[in-house]
C-alpha cells in the first residue's frame, strides 16, 4: 500500500492518481493533515510514503521507501492569498501552482533508485512504471496541446510546453500534437465557438454487454416502455430546440444504448421529430450509432439514410466468435459482415466500426485477425477502444476466469503491468495498421480503470478516420469547445460559460424515472440556461 499525507485538502485526487500512475494494481490512501487516519496509521504494508506540505509560497514533497528518504521543495510566485480566495478552485494562478506540485510529485517518484523499490518486511519489489502522459492524468489529454494551437503558438513551443511543465514523453508528444492538430484544423473550418451540438439518447439495446456501464436496457424486458420513452423524449426534444433559437446547430448525435434497437416506425417517428425543431436545411452533421449488428434491418438503415442521416456506426467490438459469445454479443461475427454491407448497400458512405482491445481471452494475434476482417470491409473510419472494467462488474469474474486459462503464471492471473503491456502492443498494432489503410487520428481520450490507465500510458482511445470523414461531435464533446444539448435518460447537457468552463446538467439514468420526471428534467435545464 502507498500511502500520501497532504498538509490540507487540495488537489487530492489528482495526486492520488498521478501517484497510482505509477504503481498500477497498488492500492493508496489519502490522509489530510493527519486528523483523517485510519486503520492505516500503523498499517505494516506500506511500501511507499509520499508526504506533501503546501503553502502560499512553497510546495515540499518527501518520499520515503524503505531507507531511501528524500525531500525537495519548489519556491512559488503568484498572487499571495490566491488559495484563500473564496472562488479559489477557478483562481487562474492555481493552474500554474497545481502543475509545479504535479511536476515536482512526478520527478520525485520518477527518481527513486530501482534498488530501493522494495518492501522491507518481505522483500517483494514495489513495481515502478514512468507515466508517458507524464503528469496529464485526465481523460483528454490532446486537449491542452489543442488549445495551445488554437491560441496561435507553434508546434515547438506546444512541444516544449508538453516536455517541461507536463513531463509527457517524446512519443505521447508527437501522438498528442499529431491528433491536436487535426481537431484544430476540423474546429476551424466550422462556427464552433458561436454554434451548438445537440446529443438524444436511446437506452435500449438487443442485450446488456458483460462489460457495458451505458445507461441500457434489455429491449426484450424493458420494450414496452418505448413508445412511452418516446413521447417523453418529444417533449424535451422540443424544449430543447427554443433555447439556441438564434445560433447555428453543429452537429446532432443519436447513441446509446443501441438507437436501432428501436423498430423502424419508431426511429421515424425519432427522426421526424428531430428534423420538424432542428430543420435539416442548417447543414449540420447527423450521425446515428446504429451500434449492434443484430439490431440493423434494411428497413431501419432506410428510414436513416431518406431521413438524411449520412453517417453510421456498425460496431463489431471484435471480430473474434468465441469472444462475442463471451462477453454477451448475441451477434456473430457474420452478421456484423452482412450488416456493414447492406448499409453500403442502402447508400451510407461513412461508416464507422468500433474495436475493443483488451478483451477476455484475446491477444495479439487475435486482435490482427480481427484487423485483417476489418480491411475487408474497408469502413470509413475506425475507433479503437481499451477495455474498461468498472468495479464489481460481472466482467471481473469472467476475466479472472480466462486469464486462469491462459496466463501461464503460477496464480494464473496477469498483473497490472502485464496487462498493461499486453494491451500497449494493441495500441500499436491498431496504429500502424491505420496508418497503413490511410486512416489518421481525429480524437482520443482515456478512461478510468482501463488496464494501464494509472500505468504507463494510460492506454488511449483513439479514433481514425479517412481525410473528410471524421466526426465533428466527437472532438467538439472530447474537447469541451461547445455547448451541447442533451436529450434521454442519462443525458448530460453542458453550458459553456465565458471562461470556457462547463457547467453541467444531468438527466436520471433510470428509464422509468425519465418518463415519470420529464418535466423535471426540462425544468433543470430552463434554470441552467436562465442563469447569467
Amino acid at each position: 500500500m502507498i500511502e500520501i499525507n497532504l498538509s490540507e485538502r487540495d488537489f487530492d485526487y489528482e495526486i492520488q492518481a498521478l501517484v497510482n500512475s505509477f504503481f498500477p494494481g497498488q492500492r493508496s490512501v489519502v490522509v489530510i493533515c493527519g486528523e483523517e487516519r485510519s486503520e492505516y496509521e500503523f498499517a505494516d504494508d506500506i511500501l511507499l510514503t509520499v508526504n506533501i506540505s503546501l503553502s502560499m509560497k512553497q510546495i515540499a514533497v518527501e518520499v520515503i521507501c524503505g531507507d531511501y528518504d528524500l525531500k525537495k521543495t519548489e519556491e512559488v510566485t503568484g498572487e499571495k492569498d490566491w488559495h484563500k480566495n473564496k472562488d479559489k478552485t477557478t483562481h487562474p494562478y492555481r493552474t500554474y501552482y497545481k502543475n509545479v506540485l504535479k511536476k515536482l510529485i512526478f520527478e520525485q517518484l520518477r527518481d527513486i533508485p530501482a534498488e530501493k523499490l522494495n518492501d522491507i518486511s518481505d522483500g517483494h519489489l514495489l513495481k515502478r512504471v514512468i507515466p508517458l502522459w507524464g503528469t496529464m492524468t485526465g481523460v483528454r489529454p490532446a486537449k491542452i496541446a489543442m488549445n495551445e494551437l488554437l491560441s496561435g503558438k507553434m508546434e515547438d513551443e506546444v512541444r516544449k510546453e508538453l516536455r517541461d511543465t507536463y513531463c509527457c514523453s517524446e512519443e505521447k508528444i508527437e501522438l498528442g500534437l499529431e491528433i491536436a492538430k487535426k481537431e484544430a484544423e476540423i474546429l476551424e473550418k466550422c462556427d464552433y465557438k458561436t454554434g451548438y451540438s445537440l446529443y438524444i439518447g436511446i437506452p435500449f439495446c438487443p442485450t446488456t454487454c458483460l462489460y457495458c456501464s451505458f445507461t441500457s436496457y434489455p429491449y426484450e424486458k424493458f420494450g414496452h416502455l418505448a413508445e412511452k420513452y418516446l413521447d417523453a423524449l418529444e417533449r424535451e426534444i422540443k424544449y430543447l430546440a427554443t433555447i439556441y433559437k438564434d445560433r447555428n446547430l453543429t452537429s446532432i448525435y443519436v447513441g446509446g444504448g443501441t438507437p436501432t434497437t428501436l423498430t423502424a416506425m419508431q426511429l421515424d417517428r425519432l427522426i421526424s421529430c428531430i428534423k420538424e425543431n432542428f430543420p435539416m436545411e442548417l447543414g449540420y452533421e447527423f450521425t446515428i450509432e446504429a451500434g449492434r449488428p443484430d439490431s440493423i434491418t434494411r428497413e431501419k438503415l432506410e428510414v436513416m439514410y431518406n431521413h438524411g442521416v449520412r453517417r453510421i456506426s456498425v460496431n463489431p467490438q471484435t471480430m473474434q466468435q468465441k469472444t462475442l459469445e463471451l462477453i454477451g454479443r448475441k451477434h456473430t461475427v457474420e452478421q456484423t459482415i452482412e450488416a456493414f454491407r447492406l448499409a453500403r448497400h442502402v447508400g451510407f458512405d461513412n461508416i464507422n466500426m468500433d474495436l475493443i482491445i483488451g478483451l477476455p481471452g484475446e491477444n495479439e494475434d487475435d486482435f490482427r485477425d480481427t484487423l485483417h476482417r476489418i480491411k475487408e470491409l474497408n469502413p470509413d473510419s475506425l475507433t479503437i477502444h481499451s477495455l474498461v472494467v468498472k468495479r464489481a462488474s460481472r466482467l471481473r469474474s469472467v476475466l479472472d476466469e480466462e486469464e486462469k486459462k491462459n496466463s501461464g503464471k503460477a496464480d494464473g492471473i496477469l498483473s497490472e503491468n502485464d496487462k498493461a503491456a499486453v494491451m500497449e502492443k494493441m495500441l500499436d498494432i491498431g496504429q500502424k495498421f491505420a496508418k497503413s489503410e490511410g486512416y489518421e487520428p481525429y480524437y482520443m481520450y482515456r478512461q478510468k480503470n482501463s488496464a494501464g490507465h494509472f500505468g504507463s500510458s494510460g492506454q488511449e482511445n483513439i479514433g481514425y478516420a479517412r481525410k473528410g470523414k471524421e466526426c465533428i461531435y466527437n472532438i467538439l464533446i472530447m474537447e469541451e469547445k461547445q455547448g451541447i444539448l442533451a436529450a434521454g435518460a442519462g443525458a448530460s447537457t453542458k453550458k459553456m460559460l465565458a471562461d470556457e468552463k462547463v457547467k453541467r446538467c444531468e438527466n436520471v439514468k433510470d428509464i422509468t424515472s425519465y418518463i415519470s420526471r420529464v418535466d423535471e428534467m426540462i425544468e433543470r435545464k430552463r434554470q441552467l440556461f436562465s442563469e447569467e
